[in-house]
C-alpha cells in the first residue's frame, strides 16, 4: 500500500476517536412523596449525609450552665483609707500571708491626729466634768446650792462621758494611741493579699471609698470561692440550694471540682433574662483563681418522655417537628410536644417512643427534600424553614433533582 495515502487515514480515524465525547453519568432516581412519607432509591447518596439517632426512655442529663469563679465575699475584706492621709510606708505585697491585725500600709493623716485629738480633748472634758460634779454634790450635801444645779452637774458629765466615749472608739478602730497621726491600715481577717492599689507616697482620700475607686487592698481566703452561675427559668426547680454540681475549668483540663448551691436570687436579671445563683466551691490547691470562666454542670430529672438529641428537632413555626425513620430509606415527618429543651438533649412528651430512629443531622436538608418532592408530586408547599429556591439549590448541591 502507499505510504502517501495511508498516513492521511489514520490522522483522520484519530481525530475522529477524538471528536466522540464521554457519555454523561445518569442521575441517580429521585426520592417521592408516598403518602406522608419520603422514600429514597437505594444507595441514594443523600442518605450517606442523615445520621439517625434511636429514641431513648427518659433519663436524667447533664446540663451545662456558664460561669464565673469571684472571692467568697464572707471571707474577704477590701480595705480603704479612713482618712485623708498620704502613704508612707507599704508593708504587705500581692501574695503576702497576713493574719487579723497585721499591718498592710502605714500613712501619715493630719484627718486621724485630728481625731486623736479630738478623742483626748474629750477625756479632759470629762475629768473636768466629773470633778466639777463632785463639786456640786459636796455642795448639794451641805445644803450650799439648789438641787438644779447638782442635775446640771450630773446632765454635764454624762454628755461629757458619751462623747469621751465616741471618739475614743472612733480613734481605737483604726489604732488609738497618743496624737501621733499615724494611721496604719491593718487586715481584719487572716488571708492572702490579692489586690494592692497604692504606691508609695500616694494621697488617699477617704471619700472616695467605693465610688468606683478600686480597695487599696483585697484580703481573702482563696481556699473556698464563689461561683455565680446564669440559670434560665427552666432550670430553677433544678437549681436549690444544697445541690451539688460539678465545676468544668477549661483553664485547667482533667481537673475535678465538687461545689454545691448556697443561694438563687428571686428576681430574673432583665438584661439577660437569667437568674443568678451563687455556689461555693472548695479551693484547697487554690488552683482557681478569681474571673475564671467555668460551666457549672448538673443532672436533671427530665420526667416521662423519651429522649433525642436538640439536632433532631426541626423549628416550623409554632410546631416542632422530627423525621422518623421507618424503613431503611423511608422517613416520616412528624409533629412532637417537648418538654426540657437544653442546648445537646431535649426530652419529647409526645409524638415518639422509645426505640423509634430519627433522623438528627442535615434535617433541614431533609426537610427541603421532602417539600420539593411534595411539589414535584403535585401539592405541598415550599418548607417553611428555607425559601424554595434555595431548598432546590441545595438540593441539587448532594445530588437531588431541583
Amino acid at each position: 500500500m502507499n505510504h502517501k495515502l495511508l498516513l492521511p487515514l489514520i490522522v483522520a480515524a484519530g481525530l475522529s476517536a477524538c471528536s466522540k465525547a464521554p457519555a454523561p453519568p445518569s442521575e441517580p432516581a429521585q426520592p417521592i412523596v408516598s403518602g406522608q412519607q419520603l422514600r429514597f432509591p437505594a444507595n441514594h447518596p443523600q442518605l450517606k449525609l442523615l445520621r439517625v439517632t434511636t429514641a431513648a426512655p427518659s433519663k436524667a442529663v447533664e446540663m451545662d450552665l456558664p460561669a464565673r469563679l469571684a472571692w467568697n465575699e464572707d471571707h474577704t475584706q477590701r480595705l480603704y483609707a479612713a482618712f485623708n492621709g498620704r502613704v508612707q510606708a507599704i508593708r504587705a505585697d500581692l501574695g503576702a500571708k497576713v493574719q487579723p491585725g497585721s499591718v498592710l500600709a502605714e500613712l501619715a493623716s493630719p484627718d486621724f491626729g485630728q481625731a486623736q485629738t479630738d478623742a483626748a480633748r474629750a477625756r479632759i472634758d470629762l475629768a473636768q466634768s466629773e470633778r466639777g460634779l463632785a463639786r456640786q454634790r459636796e455642795l448639794a450635801d451641805a445644803g450650799i446650792v439648789a438641787r438644779k444645779d447638782l442635775e446640771q452637774a450630773q446632765a454635764d458629765a454624762d454628755r461629757a462621758r458619751a462623747e469621751a466615749v465616741r471618739a475614743e472608739a472612733r480613734t481605737r478602730l483604726y489604732g488609738g494611741g497618743s496624737v501621733s497621726q499615724a494611721l496604719a491600715l491593718r487586715a481584719t481577717i487572716g488571708g492572702i493579699v490579692v489586690e494592692r492599689n497604692l504606691n508609695p507616697g500616694q494621697e488617699l482620700r477617704a471619700d472616695q471609698s467605693g465610688n468606683g475607686v478600686p480597695a487599696v487592698f483585697v484580703v481573702t481566703d482563696p481556699r473556698s470561692l464563689w461561683v455565680t452561675i446564669d440559670a434560665r427559668e427552666s432550670e430553677v426547680g433544678t437549681l436549690q440550694p444544697g445541690a451539688t454540681f460539678e465545676l468544668i475549668v477549661p483553664a485547667l483540663p482533667g481537673r475535678q471540682f465538687t461545689g454545691h448551691i448556697a443561694a438563687v436570687a428571686d428576681f430574673i436579671d432583665p438584661a439577660t433574662r437569667t437568674i443568678k445563683v451563687r455556689g461555693i466551691v472548695e479551693n484547697p490547691d487554690r488552683l482557681l483563681k478569681a474571673e475564671m470562666l467555668a460551666s457549672a454542670r448538673f443532672e436533671r430529672q427530665l420526667g416521662a418522655g423519651v429522649v433525642v438529641p436538640a439536632s433532631a428537632v426541626l423549628m416550623t413555626g409554632d410546631r416542632q417537628r422530627v423525621f422518623v425513620e421507618t424503613a431503611p430509606g423511608t422517613f416520616e415527618p412528624r409533629d412532637v410536644e417537648l418538654g426540657y429543651q437544653g442546648p445537646r438533649d431535649v426530652l419529647v412528651r409526645r409524638g415518639l417512643e422509645a426505640g423509634d430512629r430519627v433522623v438528627s443531622d442535615n434535617l433541614l436538608l431533609l426537610d427541603r427534600q421532602f417539600h420539593i418532592a411534595q411539589e414535584d408530586a403535585g401539592g405541598g408547599e415550599p418548607p417553611a424553614s428555607a425559601p424554595a429556591s434555595g431548598a432546590k439549590a441545595a438540593a441539587a448541591s448532594t445530588g437531588a433533582r431541583p
